[in-house]
């Protein structure tokens, strides 16, 4: 017999599924922020002449990058609860579960971040710092007044990329039971036995996110290849 579809669940738990949406995007956006400036300085120390700066960030990023992303997340659902609940004496029970996400994924996506800013400082001629320091700035100044702007603005179509990764990657909270949009998805889908029509309705509304994003980032490509 074949298998029936219906929809009915969907209106109704909208407004659930948008709880759970924005807990997504918090996550997606946290991590963005500090992934991005936490990145920007591991770049910076990764391409710094003090060797242990150096050693520290090679191996920060190499040690992200290389173990999964799940497992980082269960390392932080497990020891962030713990840390804060030592520091700053919370209730038994208290929910830290998305600080936990946003933690565990700042501190991972910090490390692809990283990469893709050393890559767009690496792209600036080297000619534009040796100039800047001709005319009186210190390495620093050179670095955050010449070279990171002309960075960031090649670099905006790989951020743009690995932020709409960043929001796919967000379902894996559904190991620490949070209510992201997946998660939301998979319980309103559960209750009512239709489990199969709220996945497919959850990786439509992901499709139409994500292409959306990758057509701005097409928009942003096209000038630079123009040029």
């Amino acid at each position: 017999m074949a298998y029936e579809f219906d929809w009915s669940s969907i209106p109704g738990s909208l407004p659930f599924l948008l709880d759970g949406l924005w807990v997504s995007l918090e996550i997606t956006l946290v991590a963005l922020a500090v992934g991005m400036v936490w990145g920007t300085v591991l770049a910076l120390m990764r391409l710094s002449p003090v060797a242990p700066l150096r050693w520290f960030a090679t191996g920060y990023i190499n040690l992200f990058r290389a173990v999964p992303l799940v497992m980082v997340l269960l390392w932080f659902f497990l020891l962030i609860p713990q840390l804060l609940s030592s520091v700053f004496n919370l209730a038994p029970g208290t929910d830290v579960r998305l600080t936990s996400a946003m933690v565990g994924f700042a501190l991972f996506e910090s490390a692809y971040y990283a990469e893709i800013i050393r890559a767009g400082i690496q792209s600036v001629p080297k000619g534009q710092l040796s100039a800047a320091t001709a005319l009186g700035l210190s390495r620093g100044q050179a670095m955050r007044l010449v070279i990171l702007p002309q960075a960031m603005r090649n670099m905006v179509p790989l951020l743009l990329t690995q932020a709409i990764v960043l929001f796919q990657d967000t379902s894996l909270v559904y190991i620490s039971a949070l209510a992201d949009f997946f998660g939301s998805a998979y319980k309103v889908g559960d209750r009512d036995g239709r489990l199969v029509e709220m996945l497919i309705f959850a990786g439509a509304v992901y499709f139409v996110l994500c292409f959306a994003l990758s057509r701005l980032v097409q928009a942003l490509q096209k000038p630079k290849a123009q040029s």
